[in-house]
């Protein structure tokens, strides 16, 4: 039985109206902003504010139509949508405008339409494994996760199951398994990311500042500790809970004390009380902020002095102009509704239906979950999505210890004065063997 509060729909996607304006077929500079990125969303709304854009040839940006003709394959997409942690409405948006594309630019799944089944888990655990069920009962062919707020409770009925999943982002038992999952990315990138800045930078001590969330506490109270233990950096960690609006009383003791680099990870409201709260208390270190704090309302809540220097990983170069960003930016204009493109959440879903695609093109004949399992194993080493300069291959070499992360690596950028990124250059890649 469904729990209450659980949202459940199947869309079979049609062609919409191309009769959009100059304005919104064109391109957009994107700026930088979201996502999980361990798994909390970004602004309140869910895409209202759409960027103007200007490229002038949206049709050369998309390619030649190659539509699906064949029996629509229906994949599951579980999203936490608008729930108390974070606003992910976005997700689906973009997932249903990226699944248009793939069906009239792609050929679908081996020449057949994707339609994509919807369910909204409201980043409650409960309601995640509800969602996961749902989509066994309907037997869709493989399963999409975002960036949820409670992934292991959405994978654990799916992977009892046998059902491929395709994770956005991942940490714990899920990457570990060998037979049917599938992630972008594991959670913990951005946990690697700031040791390397802090052994570069000779740092003693480290503070993250983290929003308390199941997935941080994972990754701070039972990863990193023995990480930065075996570097000789002292961790300090500060689980804050959501919705906090001031956090000068929890950040004066940080400034005052003996830092040397302070994380941030949260949501941009999250993060804007974080960073006023270290900026009122005078803190003058180093600041690692997880890509979920940088939206257009951070900058405009928060001083340029502050956010200038600041360092940024992440996955895709929000705020970049390249081919990746190009393409999402003319699929969501042909395709979407008042998509803000600025949201990383979007460019982050965009990046992983695509991979989607890209890790099932092996298949031939009737998309089934096996044959699905069977090409993403087998699949060669491909760019990923969104993400210039970082390639995906899911056969499980690329982090050999947690063998479901499908991507090595990641891209680092810092902030100049008005909080944008300077320019991204990827850091730990190398090519993933056969």
């Amino acid at each position: 039985m469904r729990q209450p509060g659980s949202s459940f729909d199947s869309t079979a996607h049609k062609r919409p109206s191309r009769g959009l304006s100059a304005a919104r077929l064109g391109a957009v500079s994107l700026a930088a902003s979201l996502l999980l990125v361990t798994a909390c969303g970004g602004s309140d709304d869910d895409g209202s504010d759409a960027a103007a854009g200007t490229p002038t040839d949206t049709t050369s940006v998309l390619g030649p139509l190659d539509k699906a003709t064949g029996t629509p394959v229906r994949i599951g997409l579980i999203s936490d949508d608008k729930g108390p942690v974070s606003d992910l409405a976005i997700e689906t948006a973009v997932a249903k405008a990226t699944v248009t594309y793939i069906n009239e630019h792609k050929g679908g799944i081996a020449g057949h339409p994707i339609e994509l089944v919807v369910c909204k888990a409201f980043a409650d655990p409960a309601v995640g494994t509800d969602c996961a069920n749902q989509m066994v009962e309907e037997d869709v062919t493989a399963v999409l996760v975002g960036s949820s707020s409670v992934p292991e409770a959405i994978w654990e009925p799916l992977h009892g199951a046998h059902m491929p999943v395709l994770l956005a982002y991942a940490a714990g038992a899920p990457t570990r398994d060998t037979e049917s999952t599938f992630a972008m990315a594991d959670t913990t990138y951005v946990l690697q990311a700031l040791l390397q800045l802090a052994k570069s930078e000779g740092a003693k001590k480290v503070t993250a500042v983290a929003i308390d969330v199941p997935a941080t506490r994972i990754a701070w109270t039972q990863l990193a500790p023995a990480q930065f233990k075996a570097a000789n950096i002292e961790l300090e960690f500060i689980p804050i809970p959501p919705g906090t609006a001031d956090m000068t009383p929890q950040m004066q003791p940080v400034a005052n004390g003996d830092a040397d680099i302070v994380h941030v990870v949260g949501n941009d409201a999250f993060c804007i009380a974080a960073f006023k709260g270290l900026q009122t208390g005078g803190y003058t270190g180093t600041v690692l902020s997880h890509p979920n704090c940088l939206s257009d309302r951070t900058r405009s809540a928060v001083s340029g002095d502050f956010l200038e220097g600041m360092v940024l990983p992440g996955l895709v170069p929000i705020g970049h102009d390249n081919p990746s960003t190009r393409l999402y930016e003319a699929v969501v204009a042909a395709y979407g509704k008042d998509i803000d493109t600025h949201r990383v959440a979007g460019l982050n879903m965009f990046s992983q239906v695509t991979a989607f695609e890209l890790g099932a093109d092996g298949v031939t004949g009737e998309v089934t979950q096996q044959a699905i399992i069977t090409a993403f194993k087998t699949m060669p080493e491909k760019d990923l999505p969104g993400a210039t300069g970082l390639k995906f291959r899911c056969n499980g070499k690329a982090v050999p210890a947690t063998p479901a992360i499908c991507t090595r690596g990641w891209l680092m950028t810092t902030l100049d004065g008005e909080g944008q990124p300077t320019g991204y250059k990827p850091v730990g890649v190398t090519p993933i063997e056969g």
